[in-house]
């Protein structure tokens, strides 16, 4: 007996309206019968069937090998893929990467064969270490993606044991998505991690005053490559864009003693600064005062050299004239010396030698020769003439 043989009717009795034989009839007057549980179903099943089988009531195989082909196109046309011109695709065969696509339509094998996961290759990521949300809001305006930083995490000691509060950004992107995907577990917790772990590095070698002041450019150079060398080390697949300190400076507990500090700072450089000037303006005036004596010896060394240079010439020339006359050049040169220290002298030296008459010398040759001239003597008034008396 088929399986779809309604001739018997089973252990639930003949349906309603119907002999068996036929189909069942309606009721008359346009209304419903009851129906049965499950009716609609049957009904749906049964017309499935009549288009499936066939003159014998089955399956046709052309049917189903036309469903199978429909199937498998279906499940070979689900390996195509569009990749965006900012994202690569990484292409795994039963999970183990075979391979990457660029921008475009391409195509893999279908899932479970070969998968395809797209990277944004070109879009930039922030990470932001301490301060609170509202930073990582702040990134909404760059177009980055951004993970928050927490407060407790800007604490950091610097180099002259200083306590500093110091907010700052990591900007990075993918540069190797295969890595990106299979090196690193959570790559934004270990962007994170390496940012702060760079940071607390680079400014535990940090004076304080450079990291508040002008020595900031250094502290992020430094950071982004040694947090590039770190990342590099693990083959994450990650390149550091920017470092950028956002704040930094006293934690607000010491604000008030980091203030005095500062202060009393700057009048220790005041100070140094005033001793500076005054050791340069003394150093300055020594410095011109031996240039000064050391001139003044050039110059006393140089006249010397050429005084003596020019006695020993004078002695020479003497030294020739006597030898052609020995009397006049003794002469000479006693003269000479008696003239030169004698000048100053108020003493007449004469040699009587041979004089027939004697010698009148004026006045003034026994005056000083460095006195000055004696004033003419004033004249006295005449004395007074008693008067005479009168004779008796």
């Amino acid at each position: 007996m088929p399986w779809n043989d309604n001739a018997n009717p089973g252990p639930w009795g003949q349906p309603p309206g119907g002999d068996g034989d036929g189909p069942q009839r309606r009721p008359q007057g346009g209304g419903r019968g009851p129906r049965r549980p499950g009716q609609d179903f049957d009904r749906l099943i049964s017309r499935l069937r009549e288009m499936l089988g066939g003159p014998g009531g089955g399956v046709q195989p052309g049917v189903i090998a036309a469903a199978l082909g429909a199937a498998f196109g279906l499940w070979a046309l689900s390996g195509i893929y569009l990749v965006q011109p900012n994202e690569q695709a990484v292409i795994t065969t039963f999970g183990a990467y075979t391979g990457f696509a660029g921008p475009g339509v391409n195509y893999h094998l279908p899932a479970p064969i070969q998968r395809a996961e797209k990277v944004k290759v070109t879009y930039l990521n922030r990470t932001d270490v301490g301060g609170d949300a509202a930073a990582a809001a702040a990134a909404a305006s760059t177009g980055a993606n951004s993970t928050g930083g927490d407060a407790a995490e800007s604490l950091m000691l610097t180099g002259d044991e200083q306590i500093i509060d110091l907010d700052f950004s990591v900007t990075w992107r993918i540069n190797d998505p295969a890595k990106f995907l299979f090196a690193v577990r959570d790559p934004d917790e270990a962007v994170k991690a390496v940012a702060e772990s760079a940071m607390r590095e680079v400014v535990g070698k940090t004076p304080l005053q450079p990291i508040i002041s002008t020595g900031r450019g250094l502290v992020q150079q430094q950071t982004a490559e040694l947090m590039q060398k770190t990342l590099d080390s693990w083959g994450a697949g990650i390149s550091v864009v920017e470092v950028q300190i956002r704040s930094a400076g006293p934690p607000s507990e010491v604000v008030a003693a980091f203030r005095e500090v500062n202060n009393a700072q700057q009048d220790a450089d005041s100070a140094v600064n005033e001793a500076n000037t005054y050791f340069n303006r003394v150093v300055n005036e020594a410095k011109g005062d031996a240039a000064r004596i050391t001139q003044d010896s050039e110059a006393y060394r140089s006249r010397a050299e050429l005084e003596a240079k020019g006695e020993a010439a004078r002695f020479n020339q003497l030294y020739a004239e006597y030898r052609r006359a020995p009397a006049v050049t003794r002469d000479r040169l006693y003269v000479e010396t008696m003239q030169r220290v004698l000048q100053s002298s108020n003493k007449v030296v004469i040699d009587a030698k041979g004089a027939t008459a004697p010698i009148i010398l004026p006045p003034d040759v026994f005056r000083p020769r460095n006195a000055p001239a004696a004033a003419a003597p004033a004249p006295q008034p005449a004395p007074a003439q008693p008067a005479a008396k009168a004779q008796p």
